[in-house]
């Protein structure tokens, strides 16, 4: 299992468009990925979880990745997380 925290940054939060660059970049890999804001914990390959968050600007998120693939479904979560603006 490999966990990572962000600060979201991007001015609309975890709105629909970083959502769904998210979601769409976890969903091939076999890990299990999970995104957990404020003691709630969501599967990220489901938008609707991770829409029905609210998650906003200055909010700190974790990321769990557990499976054969964790290390590279991590790398790719930090990958689109830090090019795309949305946090850090």
């Amino acid at each position: 299992m490999i966990q990572k925290s962000y600060k979201i940054v991007t001015n609309e939060g975890l709105h629909a468009r970083p959502s769904s660059q998210l979601v769409a970049a976890v969903t091939p890999f076999a890990a299990d990925v999970k995104l957990i804001y404020k003691d709630k914990e969501v599967n990220l390959k489901s938008i609707m979880g991770v829409m029905a968050l609210g998650i906003a600007v200055g909010a700190e998120i974790t990321i769990v990745a557990d499976g054969t693939d964790e290390a590279a479904v991590m790398a790719k979560v930090d990958e689109v997380i830090t090019t795309e603006g949305i946090g850090q």
